[in-house]
């Protein structure tokens, strides 16, 4: 499967060092579920999974523990920084308000070229959304990427490098939670995504604010309304032994889909 990059995690034009590939990898094994909430991550273990030495493993965990997705343990190491409703949360309600405004600024000062980027963005988005709710196999993880570039997209004209910055940063640990807890809300989170584009060329900031509320807040509710002790609770320990490549081939999780509970 060719890995997905998010939000904070394209490489750079110039090449990269053992370490950055290292950092982006393990990045993407945390954001999208790969490494479980709540999983120790020895050194010596996660050395040999990224192929990178104790010293720059070290640098990188600790590098992760400052985004927040890594917890320091003192003596014991480190592992996966832990879910909670709580925290969802809080992460939903923050998205909420960031990209709100962002939207706002992006709708007044967007262009036509801005237009074409929402509209292309959206085109394939709802072409991966369409599979899904027809119950074909799909990437979750370039659905999410999908679903990302609409959502960037929307708010890109915003004019602010900071704004941009400060909601990816929290777009990625939402996107955490859905990969963990695995939420497709079927047509209804397609109509929401179709109703915003529609705002979005109308220019009718107030609307959208309104439907990504609801597109977020329903995400989270579907979310705490399955069973939420199956994605906070700690994985258990992967085998040693798992070679260089454990988390590259470690597989995508199932996305679930229910249209019986989409529309709550």
């Amino acid at each position: 499967m060719n890995r997905i990059t998010t939000s904070m995690e394209a490489p750079s034009d110039g090449g990269e060092t053992v370490g950055e590939t290292a950092y982006r990898r393990l990045r993407a094994d945390i954001l999208f579920g790969r490494l479980r909430p709540g999983e120790k991550l020895k050194l010596d273990r996660v050395s040999e999974m990224y192929g990178a030495s104790i010293s720059t493993m070290r640098e990188l965990l600790s590098r992760l523990g400052a985004d927040g997705l890594i917890v320091a343990e003192g003596q014991r190491g480190f592992e996966v920084s832990p879910v909670s409703p709580e925290d969802f949360r809080e992460v939903a309600a923050m998205r909420q308000l960031l990209e709100g405004h962002a939207l706002e600024q992006s709708f007044a000062a967007g262009d036509l070229d801005w237009e074409g980027r929402v509209v292309a963005a959206h085109h394939k988005l709802g072409v991966i959304e369409k599979r899904l709710i027809a119950g074909e196999p799909a990437d979750p993880e370039l659905w999410k990427r999908c679903d990302w570039e609409f959502h960037h997209a929307l708010i890109s004209a915003c004019g602010s490098k900071l704004l941009l910055q400060t909601h990816a940063a929290i777009y990625d640990k939402y996107l955490r939670y859905q990969m963990v807890a695995v939420i497709f809300r079927g047509e209804v989170a397609a109509l929401e995504h179709q109703k915003l584009l529609d705002c979005a060329l109308a220019r009718d900031a107030a609307t959208a604010r309104a439907v990504l509320a609801t597109h977020i807040q329903s995400c989270v509710e579907f979310a705490l309304a399955n069973d939420v002790s199956a994605w906070c609770r700690v994985s258990p320990p992967r085998r040693p032994g798992g070679g260089s490549n454990a988390a590259r081939e470690a597989k995508p999780p199932k996305v679930r889909s229910s249209r019986t509970r989409a529309d709550r």
